[in-house]
């Protein structure tokens, strides 16, 4: 049995000052590796950065776009994550050789993570960590612990043979005047998250396994959001690449095999663009060169 639907929740525990998300993936995380021939290995460690982008993107009060990228010196040059507040994910893995490693450490090596954060309204922002612990999940708690200065553990879960990936969060919220009883709650529900088996977090629903984990607690539960693959990709972003091209050159392409074409790296689509669909971009070429 397997969940569904794509969906992400987000829960407060009532009187204890901390907050929780879950979030389940199936589609979205099937379509991010389904046309690249990842490496085990690989396709794992890329499913749990999509699940861990969405609880990452679900903790920002914004509108806007989010990248998450692990860059390092081992056998994969980099794994990126591109979503945004509508939790519409994309993903992708360079991989400059084949290798059976499996784990953070293994396959980034020593490296590190980068945060971009492009709100609708307002400046963009980064934030960069040295990839110093051995998880992804123990990364991402040092993130917030560096960039936010909030206590937060994350838990993330990958079956890549069904093409599940999943991933939880517990945050403290420090908006009380009681610290000790603050921490002792975080503890204790982190305690409690830390039970979670891998086949309920991929065979139960969201209201099943929070009520199995915190049937004890007061847990305030919101909307759910569902979660997407979506590329970004399309006609006019290839078009904006393409005015970069000279004109010369656009033309040799064109004499040499009738079209121009761009194929995406995300998604494998492929946008064939011949000297009709260019004339115009090729006469305001000639105005600019």
């Amino acid at each position: 049995m397997s969940i569904p639907k794509d969906v992400l929740n987000r829960y407060l525990f009532d009187n204890m000052h901390v907050r929780g998300e879950l979030v389940q993936l199936h589609n979205t995380y099937k379509n991010t590796v389904a046309l690249h021939d990842y490496p085990k290995g690989v396709s794992e460690l890329l499913g749990e950065l999509v699940a861990a982008t969405c609880l990452l993107t679900a903790t920002l009060k914004f509108e806007g776009e989010i990248a998450v990228q692990l860059q390092g010196d081992g056998p994969i040059g980099y794994l990126a994550v591109n979503g945004n507040h509508n939790q519409e994910m994309r993903a992708i893995a360079r991989v400059l050789e084949e290798t059976d490693a499996t784990g953070l450490k293994d396959l980034i090596g020593k490296g590190t993570m980068v945060i971009t954060i492009r709100p609708t309204k307002g400046e963009a922002y980064q934030g960069v960590v040295a990839l110093e612990k051995d998880t992804l999940a123990e990364c991402l708690a040092h993130y917030f612990e560096v960039s936010e200065q909030i206590p937060t553990t994350i838990w993330l879960f990958v079956d890549e043979e069904t093409k599940q990936a999943a991933g939880t969060l517990v945050q403290l919220l420090p908006d009380g005047d009681d610290k000790e009883k603050q921490t002792s709650d975080y503890e204790h529900l982190c305690q409690i998250t830390n039970t979670i088996k891998r086949e309920e977090i991929f065979s139960l629903n969201a209201d099943e396994l929070l009520y199995r984990l915190y049937h004890q607690e007061e847990v305030r539960l919101f909307e759910p959001q569902d979660v997407t693959y979506q590329c970004s990709c399309s006609e006019e972003k290839c078009l904006s690449a393409i005015a970069q091209v000279e004109t010369s050159e656009l033309k040799s392409i064109l004499e040499e095999q009738g079209k121009v074409s761009m194929t995406c790296d995300y998604c494998r689509t492929t946008y064939d663009f011949d000297e009709t669909k260019l004339s115009m971009f090729l006469n305001e070429n000639d105005q600019k060169h």
